[in-house]
């Protein structure tokens, strides 16, 4: 199927490191000029610089070019059937705080890469395909992961996105910051009024997995689940140099033995529990502090064992509480739970996942083709409750991401938009043979 079509090697690699460089590069760690991380938090400056250079070159495709109330970004390209719903390729542009060039880029710049390919070799499939850009999915500025596409998807409504703060700065809302760039759209958040057929995304496996296997693509099978909580532990604030040790109520020894125990809890169920955030309040190096806040991301494969999770870190965080209160203390530890989101298992589609399966048994071969569950989210899991899904895994060196070292070779790169733009092609075929 790929062998009519003029691809153009190293181009995308090209494109993955011009628009790193232009747009946020940072966090040097090698002496080559692409050994940096990147560094373009969601509605800031670099991202709106990303999001521009996105817009002109879809534009100069000849696609359909347009900006949802959540600044998701849409470029149709054209098909035979105009009228149609588009097929959907879709990944994200934002980044972490320490990220690596890969991760989200790769499945944008792959589907940019797809587009270019078809032009070039005059290729128009049976439908439009639509490339997105979906707002937010790390949720590391804004504290809601997949916040655009959860949207789009129906998931939560666009008033609760609107008035969620960033975590830097002055704390602005993601409404201020998407009016402030230039991206508030017109056009509805919503897949009602701008639909796609289904949604392919690329993406590094950012796990060992692949590499361990001496595999080239993972055919992403679903998303397990997660739950993402603040946890705020309050005590006695009072002063570290003459407050005897009975005579405390110290939250953040509490606090730390809470994040000890979730590991402990994680193992027992085969899970995983993370804290990548923690608040002290006051922040004096001779007061303990009176409240401390922490989260915890907590993920099991099985919905049934989150919950016994969930449930089990709960009574022990409890016990910890207790605990930790001095015999002398007449000051109680309380612990608040802010839930933020729970998201279930995401299994993905038969049809997207058998495209997807071809393809790479026609680029790598099935030796090297295995199939997986995703560990993290994905702009795919909020995509999968609405329309048909699936993803492409390459590999990424020692499993590493979310670290200015993430890496991917160029080879593996190229397998993969090859195994994209091969699996949205059958997909495109697939829906011509039912019409």
């Amino acid at each position: 199927m790929l062998s009519s079509l003029k691809i153009k090697p190293g181009r995308l690699m090209k494109t993955i490191h011009e628009t790193a460089d232009m747009f946020g590069a940072a966090f040097p760690w090698g002496k080559d000029p692409t050994e940096t991380g990147l560094l373009r938090l969601a509605l800031t400056d670099m991202d709106k610089g990303a999001r521009d250079w996105f817009a002109k070159e879809v534009k100069s495709l000849g696609c359909e070019y347009k900006v949802d109330e959540l600044g998701n970004q849409f470029a149709i390209y054209p098909g035979k059937d105009m009228s149609a719903i588009p097929t959907g390729v879709g990944s994200h542009l934002d980044s972490q705080p320490t990220a690596g060039r890969y991760d989200g880029p790769l499945g944008v710049l792959s589907g940019l890469e797809i587009l270019r390919t078809l032009k070039e070799s005059n290729y128009v499939p049976n439908y439009p395909i639509a490339l997105i850009n979906w707002t937010n999915e790390e949720g590391a500025r804004f504290p809601y992961p997949l916040l655009g596409s959860s949207v789009y998807a129906g998931i939560k409504p666009k008033e609760d996105m609107y008035s969620i703060k960033a975590i830097d700065g002055s704390h602005p809302t993601v409404l201020e910051e998407l009016e402030r760039i230039g991206y508030k759209g017109d056009t509805e958040c919503a897949f009602e009024a701008n639909p796609v057929a289904c949604h392919f995304e690329i993406h590094i496996e950012q796990a060992p997995y692949l590499e361990r296997g001496n595999k080239k693509i993972g055919v992403v099978t679903g998303v397990q689940s997660y739950c993402w909580e603040e946890i705020t532990v309050t005590g006695k604030s009072s002063h570290t140099e003459t407050t005897p040790l009975d005579d405390r109520a110290d939250p953040m020894l509490a606090a730390a033995k809470m994040i000890a125990k979730s590991r402990e809890i994680a193992l027992k169920y085969d899970g995983l529990v993370s804290t990548g955030l923690i608040e002290a309040s006051p922040r004096s190096f001779n007061v303990l502090p009176e409240t401390v806040k922490f989260s915890l991301d907590t993920r099991n494969y099985d919905d049934a064992k989150l919950d016994a999770m969930l449930v089990e870190l709960k009574e022990e965080f409890a016990k910890i509480a207790e605990e930790c209160i001095g015999k002398d203390s007449k000051i109680p530890i309380t612990i608040d739970y802010n839930h933020l989101m729970t998201s279930r298992r995401a299994y993905f589609h038969e049809d997207c996942k058998d495209c997807i399966r071809d393809a790479s048994h026609e680029v790598v071969g099935e030796e090297y083709t295995m199939d997986l569950v995703a560990r993290a989210c994905h702009d795919s899991k909020a995509m999968s409750t609405i329309v048909p899904t699936a993803m492409v895994f390459i590999p990424c060196r020692d499993g590493l991401s979310h670290n200015p070292r993430e890496f991917s070779t160029p080879e593996q790169c190229e397998d993969g938009f090859k195994v994209l733009m091969g699996a949205v092609l059958r997909y495109d075929q697939l829906r011509a043979s039912r019409a």
